[in-house]
């Protein structure tokens, strides 16, 4: 059986003081939570622009006891699961210990195998381990402000760009030497070598798309690198809207698992190519560069671009 996360900490206040932080989550999580939430039955929402949104409920309210949360809905932007965390329940469990207030926080179905895992679980450890703990000792947390995230993996999460991850079972090794088969997964024409430091190549996809990419990052099994040194995009008021921006491709070693994070840093929404470039590298790190680690064979998936 699977381990659901959990983590806890230990207080000096009384039980009622550790259940009203609790219940005050604007307090310890984020200042954008939307709704009412300290009523039982009642639904409220989180987001942090389109990292993450979810909409959760108050399923069990026992005074100076017990709090729970059930997920409705939720979106990740960074999944392959978008709706992972959906179904699962967040359980706040007060009890004394030893003439303290002991505080056990427990997520219901985020375990080891979610993509998420590493992000949440370390997310979960500040909100619960030192906001919360902040909010109840000393009468402030530190929650997300609007439009600024508190963990540090929010805080790359939101950085400027695109993103997008996936969990494999295959090695590091494994997906290194995918990542650097370009070719394997970038379906149209790549020419130019794409494995060594300082190598050049290019990219087109009929006339839609021309871009020159620079190896500038290379560690073995961990992290490749790219720069891109000249773009021409067709149908955009600024065709080289790519040009200056980076890619990039971390590898880590998660739970027996390998996780990839694909970022084009750069790639924002406001970007006129947004839209259809984030939809594209969604295409072809989701299907055809998971394919190429996963089965040996990328996927083609631009077979209609004209």
């Amino acid at each position: 059986m699977q381990d659901n996360f959990t983590t806890t900490i230990t207080v000096a206040q009384s039980a009622a003081q550790v259940f009203d932080a609790i219940n005050n989550p604007r307090a310890w999580w984020s200042e954008e939570i939307q709704g009412d939430t300290t009523q039982l039955g009642s639904r409220w929402h989180y987001h942090y622009q389109d990292v993450h949104r979810c909409t959760l409920e108050v399923t069990q309210l026992v005074p100076n006891q017990k709090v729970a949360w059930t997920v409705i809905d939720n979106h990740f932007s960074f999944t392959h699961d978008k709706k992972e965390w959906k179904g699962n329940r967040l359980v706040f469990e007060i009890s004394e210990k030893d003439g303290q207030t002991q505080l056990t926080f427990t997520q219901i179905g985020l375990v080891p195998t979610y993509e998420c895992y590493d992000i949440c679980q370390k997310a979960w450890q500040t909100y619960i381990g030192e906001s919360l703990y902040n909010l109840i000792t000393t009468g402030k947390g530190n929650p997300n402000s609007t439009g600024n995230p508190t963990t540090e993996d929010e805080k790359a999460l939101s950085q400027p760009g695109f993103t997008t991850t996936f969990f494999v079972d295959q090695s590091p090794t494994e997906v290194y030497a995918a990542v650097n088969n370009v070719s394997g997964w970038w379906h149209g024409e790549v020419s130019g070598p794409t494995q060594a430091l300082g190598d050049e190549f290019s990219y087109r996809m009929k006339d839609v798309h021309y871009s020159r990419q620079r190896v500038t990052g290379l560690m073995p099994n961990e992290m490749v690198t790219w720069l891109v040194i000249d773009s021409k995009l067709k149908g955009y008021e600024n065709p080289s809207e790519w040009t200056g921006t980076t890619i990039t491709f971390e590898i880590t070693p998660i739970d027996k698992k390998t996780q990839l994070r694909f970022t084009h840093h750069g790639l924002v929404p406001a970007f006129e190519c947004f839209g259809g470039c984030s939809w594209g590298w969604e295409e072809l790190v989701q299907k055809s560069l998971f394919g190429l680690v996963t089965t040996g064979n990328g996927v083609e998936v631009f077979k209609n671009v004209e």
